[in-house]
């Protein structure tokens, strides 16, 4: 093993909190994230969310409440304050349009909470105030229980139906939190909703967990834990929370990703002396070495066809991405060049982009790399942001970053003109992953 490969060892080994036995639950009962906006978007469009019908006022999930911040998440969107509102149509044939162009909103939901046996409908209306034209109606069934997973339906259709591009707010994050002090730290891996709520620990321990990743059907995660003192790769499926561990080989386990036909992880392993890239069949578990260069190869990202992978690795002395096809017919070219340091590469749904955390004057930050021109531009201006993970419709990331010495998450448009902050009552939160979108 090179000298670099042992410090990169023993740095990560390092990270080992010595703890007791695991504890897996499939249940609620972490605290949920706080969100709040720090920068919003001075040209995001006016619309108003009139509360629905059918709910009294306090009730556990305000529909019109939940639409509007999701909307607000997406920094398009500009929703008007509930105080300003001029009237409370629950249908399009009570809307004043006159009056609401006064307020000079572009558009208005409106809608009721109805029974319908054996549940609950939720029915919408979206309309042009400019024009009075009708532009999206529809009744959801739902339950009592569901009426925020419906809630972000609603979101979803109506800033497809306004934007062009499929909402992404009924999607999920998965972040792992740290609480307390060595030797007594508590770690888990958290899924939650996109905005932070109803957060479920999936797995908690008082050893480390690290690099959370959704497989492409959105059903299971990958991870490194490191129960029993030594890093080691499991796959876990959300529902049935059944776990199977993937990879335990001598040294270094980490940094799972998954292809997009879910057939296979990309890892990185230590076992043949230095830290390389390979990629494991899951269903035989065949493993095949990808890189073989004598530097430290790490953080693989699958390309978008399947066909190639992108890699950090310092082989130039410095840590650089790089991008190598699998099917070895040509040497790994490298692909960052701005800054001196560029890690952890994240390719954007539509595969045109790479978010990577790049050194930009003095603080390691959250960069857009077009792969086309491979102009590089800075999305954020933290000094430690990490670990960037795309919304499955490209149009916001998600990241870690500090703020008052604690971790915390993050999540950006893709232009960076809006951010929020999301955080713990309490300890870091960190490594957050955005899910794919749930197979329709």
């Amino acid at each position: 093993m090179s000298s670099r490969s042992r410090d990169a060892a023993s740095s990560l080994a390092g990270r080992i909190v010595v703890g007791l036995a695991l504890w897996f639950a499939a249940a609620t009962g972490h605290a949920q994230l706080r969100v709040d906006v720090t920068q919003g978007v001075r040209d995001a469009v006016p619309i108003a969310i009139v509360p629905f019908g059918g709910q009294a006022e306090g009730t556990a999930t305000d529909v019109a409440t939940v639409v509007a911040n999701d909307l607000r998440m997406s920094g398009r969107f500009a929703p008007l304050e509930r105080g300003d509102l001029v009237a409370r149509p629950t249908s399009g044939g009570e809307i004043r349009f006159e009056d609401w162009r006064l307020l000079r909103s572009d558009f208005i939901v409106v809608g009721r909470v109805l029974p319908d046996a054996p549940g609950l409908a939720v029915q919408y209306e979206l309309y042009n105030v400019r024009t009075g034209q009708s532009l999206l109606s529809e009744r959801l069934p739902t339950t009592e229980r569901g009426l925020r997973a419906t809630a972000h339906q609603v979101a979803d259709r109506v800033f497809e139906r306004l934007t062009g591009v499929r909402g992404a707010f009924s999607t999920r994050i998965a972040y792992v939190t740290v609480d307390g002090r060595p030797p007594s730290q508590r770690f888990r891996l958290v899924v939650a909703d996109a905005d932070g709520h109803a957060p479920r620990t999936v797995l908690e321990s008082r050893e480390p967990i690290m690099s959370p990743a959704w497989s492409p059907d959105g059903r299971s995660l990958a991870y490194v834990s490191f129960e029993g003192r030594s890093s080691a790769i499991y796959v876990q499926q959300l529902t049935t929370g059944e776990r199977r561990r993937v990879s335990a080989r001598a040294g270094i386990n980490g940094a799972p990703a998954w292809s997009p036909d879910g057939r296979r992880l990309a890892l990185t392993l230590s076992r043949d002396g230095n830290l390389d890239v390979y990629t494991l069949d899951l269903a035989t578990q065949v493993l095949t070495r990808v890189t073989t260069d004598d530097a430290i190869d790490t953080e693989p990202e699958w390309a978008r066809d399947g066909g190639s992978l992108y890699f950090t690795s310092d082989r130039a002395g410095s840590a650089q991405v790089y991008r190598t096809a699998l099917d070895g017919a040509r040497r790994a070219e490298r692909v960052t060049f701005t800054n001196s340091y560029n890690a952890r590469p994240r390719v954007s749904p539509d595969g045109k982009e790479l978010a990577v955390v790049t050194l930009d004057r003095g603080g390691y930050r959250i960069g857009i790399m077009d792969l086309a021109s491979r102009n590089l531009r800075v999305l954020t201006d933290g000094r430690q942001d990490e670990s960037p993970s795309y919304a499955p419709n490209g149009a916001l990331l998600i990241f870690g970053t500090r703020d008052g010495g604690r971790g915390t998450l993050a999540i950006a448009s893709s232009d960076g003109q809006f951010r929020q902050q999301l955080s713990a009552e309490r300890g870091d939160v960190r490594e957050p992953a955005w899910s794919p979108f749930a197979t329709r």
